[in-house]
């Protein structure tokens, strides 16, 4: 089947820069969200919200919040409808090892901001001042929130958890080799927690349709993961629930597993029988999921030549009591560079917070961000330009897996970032680039992501008025899944972009895989051309079996697919329209599908990976210390880039979010209580308008059908890796001062405290 999707021909606009298909949906406002779902009757649900960081709940006084006109229940552990008792009913297609959270399930707190209770009115007027006067007992147990205080209690995941792979073992003697090297490196890389921040809330809406059958608009990256986990959770008939998520206001990893609102809406619109509404607060927004705050140290050792001798990286991360989320942070280490010595280390500290969760290049942008920062200063021990310390440690192979790359443009990516940054006229001395006052930096760090392909299915129903819905459960979370989808079909088939109409977001589409991870446009992808292939063979079975017809002998490879018709390729002028072939054979429509997986043993015979090269110029105010990020150029192998245009897009985002995490943002802990403090958007710093300077993007031409039958390696995750790297060595070129700490605030620049 792939075989015959690649000669299928890929004109355009596949490779184009087309515009959105959703954008006017979502420019004139009639593209809804999972809270925007109208239907009559519906109740509103306002969480109420844990105050203590571990412990239990001993009573409610709901008397005063009932009392509230409008009020309809108030619903706890005590009084909800039935839920699963045992945890595995609570994993879902996203879960780590342990036990998930179960919401609302009995009386104990795990963490402050946990829900406790659910208050369902009329309205969500009443719903909120009900809330607020609902009071809730609870008998406080001793906690633990601080990572660096409870550093030394660390434990190792079981490498039989899910979803964790343990770093690779030990290369050559680390020790030895750092010992006897002449330059080297040894320091902590601290980062605080970050949390999600997209632009639309959490929420659920739950349509009651009777005798417990359910249509629930979801804030999800994957309708059939809320699907799959609710139905287990509730104890629902899977034939019962229906989960849509056609549009969804962003993401970034947040959705990537149910959260709580979706359970405690479905328990009221049970318990009432009714439909009911909730919607997360911005403060609850950051009651759940985040990327874990860490703790790294980085040994490195180099030769006079720059020729690294030893790596040697570990980190200490947090995670919840009840389940142990791993993260891939120090096995970058042993990709990126060519090095004979090699140590990795990872360990866990259990705290009383909520489990953390995939955000934005999980893993790899903590990792690859310490590990470029101390190449940098590796570099300046060794009296080497930070871009000639990565050429001479480029690495052909992957070391750790001994094998190839399937492709790798890094080095393209080096050398046309550095010569569209400008590079060759950087000083190497810090402090010796000014404009006016300004102290000026330059940086760069290189990155590296894994590129994926998961299993994906699609339906392809070509329509006798020349028109095509292609469709997956796949999610768009507004990174153009969509377009890809349209993009895809339309090349195959070579149909006008317009004549092709996806969908998505819906539970009862074919299987598609969680949005995330970079390999949605591959996985999706492949699967939209394969079914799209299936629909041309048919095609051309129907224009053979024409009387007389010029396809009579014609194999598929001597067919074009273009401009609606199939093409002789010998004779373009040869030619059968598809409306007219399925006329001719009396049907209305042609209907297929089709279910890819990748090709296992023949992708593990290579590494897969995008790589990209990250160059950042920063302003430094000497007397406020305050840094400003002027110029940032990010070149990206990639492989093939379906819509330049969102790829870009995705792109400059993961750059402006890189440049949050190395000035803005972390979580503020009061560990006193347990409780983070700056739990708003007036107290959480994120990048703004103004914190963003110039940003270009070039991708570097790649060709790989080894990745997957269309080249795809993805853009969603490599735009942010390596940015805040950049950053912080362009403060050190400017200032001649390692914030080791990020973000990097205006007291560490001008070392008022401690950040590195």
């Amino acid at each position: 089947m792939a075989g015959d999707a690649d000669r299928l021909r890929l004109p355009a606009p596949f490779g184009t820069a087309s515009v959105r298909v959703d954008a006017m949906a979502k420019v004139t406002g009639s593209a809804r969200y999972a809270a925007e779902h109208s239907t009559q009757g519906v109740a509103q649900g306002v969480v109420v919200s844990s105050t203590i960081a571990r412990g239990r709940v001993v009573s409610f006084d709901v008397q005063a919040a009932l009392a509230i006109p409008g009020v309809l229940d108030v619903l706890t552990h005590a009084n909800r409808p039935r839920m699963a008792g045992l945890g595995i009913f609570y994993r879902d297609l996203d879960s780590v090892g342990g036990t998930p959270f179960k919401p609302l399930h009995d009386d104990r707190i795990l963490y402050s901001g946990q829900p406790v209770a659910l208050v369902v009115a009329e309205t969500f007027e009443a719903a909120r001042c009900a809330a607020a006067l609902v009071r809730v007992v609870c008998e406080a147990e001793p906690h633990a929130t601080d990572l660096v205080a409870n550093r030394g209690a660390t434990h190792h995941p079981s490498r039989w958890k899910f979803g964790y792979e343990p770093p690779a073992k030990a290369t050559g003697d680390v020790e030895a080799a750092f010992a006897r090297a002449p330059f080297r490196v040894a320091a902590e890389y601290d980062e605080g927690a970050e949390y999600h921040n997209p632009m639309e809330l959490f929420a659920s809406t739950v349509i009651w349709e009777g005798s417990d059958r359910l249509t629930i608009h979801d804030k999800t990256q994957g309708s059939q993961n809320s699907h799959f986990y609710l139905c287990n959770a509730l104890k629902l008939k899977r034939r019962n629930v229906r989960v849509l998520n056609r549009y969804v206001g962003g993401a970034f990893g947040s959705g990537l597993r149910p959260q709580y609102q979706l359970v405690l809406a479905t328990l009221a619109a049970l318990k009432l029988r009714r439909s009911v509404r909730v919607v997360l607060t911005r403060q609850q927004m950051f009651s759940f999921g985040h990327r874990p705050e860490n703790l790294q140290t980085l040994k490195l050792a180099c030769a006079a030549d720059g020729r690294l001798l030893s790596i040697d990286h570990s980190v200490v991360a947090e995670t919840s009591r009840h389940e142990d989320y791993v993260e891939s942070v120090v096995s970058w280490s042993a990709l990126l560079y060519q090095c004979a010595s090699i140590r990795l280390g990872y360990a866990l500290v259990s705290l009383d917070r909520s489990t953390p969760l995939d955000m934005r290049a999980p893993g790899a942008a903590s990792g690859v961000r310490a590990l470029e920062c101390a190449m940098d200063e590796l570099a300046y021990e060794a009296a080497i330009d930070p871009l000639e310390m990565r050429r001479v440690n480029y690495a052909e192979r992957d070391q750790g897996a001994d094998r190839p790359f399937s492709s790798k443009g890094l080095r393209e990516c080096l050398s046309l970032g550095a010569e569209r940054f400008g590079w060759s006229r950087r000083r190497m001395a810090p402090g010796s680039m000014r404009d006016g006052r300004l102290l000026v930096g330059w940086g760069m760090a290189t990155a590296v992501w894994d590129a994926s392909q998961m299993p994906a299915s699609a339906r392809a129903v070509l329509t006798s008025d020349g028109r095509l819905r292609v469709s997956s459960a796949t999610s768009d979370i507004g990174t153009g899944t969509g377009t890809v989808m349209a993009q895809v079909a339309a090349a195959t088939l070579g149909l006008p972009l317009e004549r092709v109409e996806p969908e998505l977001g819906d539970s009862d589409l074919p299987l598609a895989p969680l949005q995330g991870g970079s390999f949605t446009a591959a996985s999706i992808g492949t699967a939209v051309q394969a079914v799209c292939a299936k629909v041309g063979r048919r095609l051309v079975t129907l224009a053979r079996k024409i009387e007389g017809s010029p396809f009579a002998k014609a194999r598929l490879a001597d067919i074009d697919f273009r401009d609606g018709a199939l093409c002789l390729r010998s004779d373009p002028s040869v030619r059968v329209g598809y409306v007219d072939a399925m006329r001719a054979a009396g049907i209305d429509e042609i209907d297929e599908k089709s279910t890819t997986v990748p090709h296992v043993l023949r992708q593990r015979k290579a590494t897969r990976a995008a790589h990209s090269a990250v160059f950042a110029e920063v302003k430094v105010d000497p007397d406020l210390g305050m840094v400003h990020v002027t110029r940032v150029v990010s070149a990206v192998a990639a492989g093939r880039i379906i819509n330049p245009r969102t790829a870009e897009s995705q792109v400059r985002g993961g750059v402006v979010w890189g440049i949050g995490q190395a000035l803005h943002e972390t979580a503020q802990w009061d560990h006193r209580f347990g409780r983070l403090m700056n739990h708003s958007l007036a107290e959480y710093h994120l990048t703004a308008n103004a914190d963003v300077g110039e940003i270009e993007v070039i991708f570097v031409p790649e060709e790989d059908r080894l990745v997957n039958p269309l080249g795809i390696k993805g853009v969603g995750e490599i735009g942010i890796i390596g940015v805040a790297a950049a950053i912080a060595n362009a403060v050190f070129h400017a200032t001649g001062r390692r914030v080791r700490d990020l973000p990097i605030t205006p007291d560490k620049v001008l070392g008022l405290t401690d950040g590195g």
